[in-house]
């Protein structure tokens, strides 16, 4: 079944994934309305759509999603609603536990009453591959336990389960995403790749939690944005879809790619620092189910990172100041 749609609304829309759902959505439905709901927070930036908002292709709502007037408006007569709002960075949620809970929990709960009772024929839910916890060995399908191991991984895990009360008690339709971490310009520096890039741009050293042998997968923002749109297409109500790629590598690889793409020294570059809390070994997540659908990805993370580093490095100094603003220093 393919599926074209005259209204859609991105939360999130004007942050680092939203903001690339937001262009491949203007290029492969035209004649789509697309409202994007953002509340503007640190990691959004109106610069991140402004292609999309100058083309008049965009509306731009600057609100919460735990408001729930303002989301049952904003959804009434959506045909498709996809929630990529969220809190994600795993370092903040050690200090600000309860604002992760907030707007992921409560924000997704919010979203899905103002849908039921709009009655949006079309819901896809954005969660995350840390649901399934750490992973050390093999793989984790869609129907393995959820074992989440940290806030952020928590707040993303309970609003699944309110996802899920809602699809048994209402038959809301809703699909369900799980994706491996994300790579791509525009994502705030405080995840790992945007941070590394930034700290050699300003010609301090890249600092690195633990021994740097942590291990995730990396999945390019356009090919998950492709992957959505294959899901709002053709993606079965009330599925759970995982979202991966190959392309794993552990934190101190991730670094010397980027020191070569800075043409810098790894062992002159890096400093290993405190880890987290807890900072789980490995993600890992089998992706036969969205396959099935003709979905794959495209995209090489070394072959990505170059381009990454040039963004991180034209941008350093806005990135910087905005960093300091957020005390994410």
């Amino acid at each position: 079944m393919t599926l074209d749609f005259k209204r859609i609304l991105i939360t999130g829309g004007a942050g680092f994934i939203g903001s690339h759902v937001v262009d491949h959505f203007c290029a492969v439905f035209p004649a789509s309305e697309i409202i994007v709901l953002d509340k503007m927070t640190y990691a959004a930036d109106f610069r991140h759509i402004e292609g999309p908002l100058g083309q008049g292709r965009v509306q731009l709502i600057v609100g919460d999603i735990c408001d729930y007037n303002l989301c049952r408006g904003l959804v009434a007569n959506c045909e498709l609603v996809i929630h990529c709002a969220a809190e994600s960075h795993v370092d903040r949620s050690f200090h600000s536990s309860v604002l992760f809970t907030q707007t992921n929990v409560l924000g997704t709960h919010t979203m899905m009453e103002a849908c039921r009772t709009a009655g949006v024929p079309r819901i896809i839910h954005v969660s995350t591959d840390e649901v399934y916890g750490e992973v050390l060995t093999g793989t984790c399908d869609e129907d393995c336990s959820l074992n989440p191991t940290n806030p952020y991984s928590a707040s993303k895990a309970a609003a699944e389960m309110v996802v899920n009360g809602y699809t048994h008690s209402f038959k809301l339709p809703v699909i369900m995403l799980r994706a491996n971490n994300v790579y791509g310009v525009r994502q705030f520096p405080e995840k790992l790749i945007p941070r590394c890039c930034l700290s050699l741009a300003r010609g301090d050293k890249i600092p690195l939690h633990g021994d740097g042998r942590n291990e995730r997968h990396y999945l390019a923002a356009q090919d998950l944005a492709v992957a959505l749109e294959i899901l709002a297409r053709r993606g079965v109500i009330h599925e759970v879809y995982n979202v991966g790629s190959m392309e794993h590598y552990a934190n101190s690889e991730i670094a010397r790619l980027i020191c070569d793409a800075f043409g810098k020294s790894f062992d002159e570059n890096v400093v290993f620092i405190p880890d987290r809390p807890f900072n789980d070994r490995r993600y890992a997540i089998s992706w036969d189910k969205i396959s099935s659908l003709g979905w794959a990805p495209q995209r090489r993370l070394a072959q990505d990172i170059p381009q990454v580093a040039a963004w991180y490095r034209e941008n350093a100094d806005r990135l910087y100041k905005l960093m300091k603003r957020t005390d994410s220093l």
